[in-house]
């Protein structure tokens, strides 16, 4: 028997479908089985197969994946990927163009799959490997491939959002869902009944906003806030995390409005998540803490009220509105609007393992957050906090726009280099890894075990 049979999945008419999958798994010839998953040409290193057979050996592995050069012209890039974790349940997790699969995981993979799917088929494979066997990294450059299609910049990060994406994304999630109900994590759409009258505030609903060196955006944030019309008392409380670019000065222009806490912690090891912990605790907090970044603004004078008023319509703990990408100058850019619509009130909670973010505005309902408090992290922070919400407590949606979401050079996430993003791959994905964890152990505790 030979040792590795290899398949183009581009050389296949739906290379992601569970059709293809089975085919594969039906030719099997080989102890292994190898997947090339782009259209770009690739350039094996020196016993690149003979380095990752071995590996996939020492640790019987269902499937090993490593890190490549990328080809521009003449030079080549290194592209080191993440290792592999319980939580990895992005279905656009980074593997690389070459996958090698131990054949006999492979087909038992296949066996299990009882769904057929146009485009979830290599996701689902790819879970069901990993419930029975590990998935490795090899952080190793073990090949090149030419330099890869770039997209739209600005927009991948969105495609599971992007309507035209909708039937794939609903393929995904429901692999997804049937993966956490073989390990034991899904949660049915039961959650904990809301008293938002249980402690007393001296406004109903507070716009916390973080900030450091935001001279350029911070006045416009904060007359946003003060410009929002209600038919309750509000405040708004902002955060300045040691600014030394003229921002402080700045927000105290605004003080004479008794609206406006701003506060200068003490603390100097404060990331976005310690900022937005601080403001929460402050006695000036009222019932609703309600997001808004120092470079961005509210879409009218009504996002207040709209948001606070879906706390008490759909009972929840949390509440996600929608935004609309723009420019620096408020101008719409692609992909526009970003609604998140996939959600649902009876699995939004499970598939919110999958996808990257919950979207925004974000707002808490204020005991609540200050019992979980966020991660002190300036990436992710609002992520983990949506998800251990989400674990008992229903999540509210506004699907108008009320939120303007700017993109520009100094954003947080701008020109984000691949080590920048692969960290903060791996702290999400670290993240749902907890959470994953907790969902079984919640389900164990209550005798659910797993739920097939």
């Amino acid at each position: 028997m030979k040792r590795i049979h290899s398949f183009n999945l581009y050389g296949e008419k739906e290379p992601w479908s569970s059709h293809t999958i089975r085919t594969i798994a039906e030719r099997r010839d080989a102890e292994y089985t190898l997947l090339y998953t782009a259209p770009e040409a690739v350039d094996l290193g020196l016993f690149a197969l003979e380095r990752m057979l071995s590996i996939a050996g020492d640790t019987s592995a269902g499937m090993v994946y490593a890190d490549y050069y990328e080809r521009q012209g003449d030079k080549l890039y290194p592209h080191p990927l993440i290792d592999y974790r319980k939580g990895s349940l992005r279905d656009d997790f980074d593997f690389g163009t070459i996958l090698l699969y131990n054949t006999r995981a492979l087909a038992e993979a296949t066996e299990a799959m009882t769904e057929t799917y146009r485009f979830a088929g290599l996701y689902d494979l790819r879970l069901k490997v990993s419930q029975r066997h590990p998935i490795v990294h090899i952080n190793e450059y073990l090949y090149t491939r030419e330099e890869k299609m770039a997209q739209a910049a600005g927009t991948q990060q969105f495609d599971y959002v992007n309507p035209r994406n909708r039937e794939a994304q609903t393929e995904m999630e429901k692999a997804c869902t049937a993966h956490l109900r073989q390990v034991g994590a899904y949660l049915p759409p039961r959650h904990k009944t809301m008293d938002f009258g249980r402690e007393q505030f001296a406004t109903e609903a507070s716009v916390i906003i973080p900030v450091r060196n935001r001279i350029r955006t911070i006045a416009e944030a904060i007359r946003s806030a003060l410009a929002q019309e209600t038919a309750f008392p509000f405040n708004v409380i902002v955060v300045d995390n040691h600014s030394t670019d003229g921002t402080t000065e700045e927000i105290r222009s605004f003080l004479p409005d008794e609206r406006l806490t701003h506060i200068l912690p003490e603390r100097q090891d404060l990331g976005i998540g310690g900022c937005w912990n601080t403001a929460v605790h402050h006695p000036d907090c009222g019932k609703f803490a309600v997001q808004l970044d120092s470079d961005d603004v509210y879409s009218d004078p009504h996002s207040l009220q709209k948001i606070v008023d879906a706390f008490y319509a759909q009972q929840c703990g949390m509440v996600v509105g929608t935004y609309r990408l723009t420019d620096f100058n408020m101008q719409t850019i692609p992909p526009g609007i970003i609604d998140h619509k996939e959600w649902t009130p009876e699995n939004g909670h499970n598939n919110a393992l999958r996808i990257n973010g919950l979207g925004a505005p974000r707002a808490f309902y204020t005991p609540l957050l200050r019992s979980i408090n966020l991660p002190n992290t300036s990436y992710g922070e609002d992520y983990a906090a949506g998800l251990r919400i989400s674990r008992e407590y229903a999540i509210g949606r506004i699907y108008d726009v009320v939120y303007l979401c700017r993109r520009w050079e100094d954003n947080s996430d701008a020109s984000q280099d691949i080590a920048k993003i692969n960290a903060h791959n791996a702290y999400k994905d670290t993240i749902r890894t907890w959470e994953l964890e907790a969902r079984i152990r919640l389900n164990k505790e209550h005798g659910n075990g797993k739920m097939d």
